[in-house]
């Protein structure tokens, strides 16, 4: 049977991105962003509150799906998959999305005076931070992609490493890893990481989903301890948010170790309450889950577009400001996906 939870988890998270990625504009520690309007600490917590566990969880939940897809796929036929569904659209993206909207960062702030062709130049010459708020070239949203391909492959090697030492497809891994898994979590957190995003970090994650957490009695078993694992999580998470935000004291190591207490327990508790109240497959559940991938890749340069054509409209409004391009975001990223979906040279 198809596990309907993973779907529907993964769906909720890209729609929750849209606010998310609206509230950077508001960012506390001076991170460049495609539109920075201020610093405001209640509108930052909305990120530092979901960011420890947010993309982890995604990554996690790739893994398990991977385990899956290798049940009915060849090791061939899920790298040409993951090729066409990840390289393709991440190509698309970079070329397409990226330069309109560091087009748009180029002109909020640093009042960049071209066209949006003329600015192509400027997107694919201009190397700096990758981040895009100063015009030059980045991925955005698309490092997602481009790290989830990646990881795929690497993944790939590593299963078909462990079948040809232990000739088996599967292997028995011990039951205590489903409460002690996020140990070495701060080991990997700077290896080969860009911009704070390790690669080894989110490949151990996939990995785990892989050979972990799509084992269905660890799944139950999850699922038992899911409101402890949310306690220790949620308590996790808002000290790191008071720590990172609110507190007057910089605790760089007992912030770090929050931080990885609440992606751990975070992810565990949401794959436990997935699997006890989203295991279900409706109409619109249905929906989303057929658009959530394609939702992920247009919804940023909504996000941007409207925060910048409305900045004037909300007179120095925070609430409007915040609140109207989240709502026009979603209402033109819905329209985008259906666009796609029936558009076939779109689809592809």
């Amino acid at each position: 049977m198809r596990k309907y939870y993973v779907d529907n988890i993964r769906w909720i998270i890209i729609l929750l991105l849209v606010p998310y990625h609206a509230a950077m504009a508001w960012n506390v520690w001076g991170e460049p962003n495609y539109i920075y309007f201020e610093s405001n600490k209640i509108i930052s917590s909305i990120v530092v509150f979901f960011s420890p566990y947010f993309m982890p969880l995604m990554f996690f939940i790739a893994g398990i799906s991977t385990r899956f897809a290798l049940q009915k796929r060849t090791i061939g036929q899920y790298v040409l998959e993951r090729t066409k569904k990840l390289l393709i659209p991440f190509i698309f993206g970079t070329v397409l999305i990226m330069p309109p909207m560091t087009y748009i960062a180029d002109k909020f702030n640093y009042g960049y005076q071209g066209n949006l062709f003329q600015h192509y130049a400027v997107f694919f010459t201009h190397f700096t931070d990758l981040t895009g708020a100063d015009g030059g070239f980045s991925v955005g949203q698309f490092w997602f992609i481009l790290y989830l391909f990646l990881i795929s492959l690497i993944a790939v090697r590593i299963i078909l490493l462990q079948r040809k030492i232990m000739h088996r497809k599967d292997i028995d891994i011990p039951h205590v890893l489903i409460f002690l898994w996020g140990l070495p979590l701060p080991l990997f957190s700077g290896v080969l990481s860009i911009g704070g995003k390790s690669l080894v970090e989110y490949t151990y994650i996939f990995l785990v989903g892989y050979y972990i957490f799509s084992n269905d009695y660890v799944i139950n078993k999850v699922e038992k301890w899911k409101w402890i694992f949310l306690c220790i999580g949620i308590t996790a998470t808002i000290f790191n948010v008071y720590m990172f935000i609110w507190s007057d004291t910089q605790q760089t190591l007992l912030n770090t170790i929050v931080k990885y207490v609440s992606e751990w327990f975070m992810i565990s508790s949401l794959l436990g309450i997935g699997k006890g109240y989203l295991n279900f497959n409706g109409k619109i559940s249905k929906y989303m889950s057929k658009r959530s991938y394609t939702f992920y890749i247009f919804h940023f340069i909504w996000v941007v577009l409207f925060q910048y054509l409305l900045i004037n409209v909300c007179s120095g409004n925070i609430i409007l400001l915040y609140v109207l391009p989240v709502l026009f975001a979603y209402g033109a990223t819905l329209l985008c996906c259906e666009i796609c979906n029936r558009v076939s040279f779109f689809s592809f």
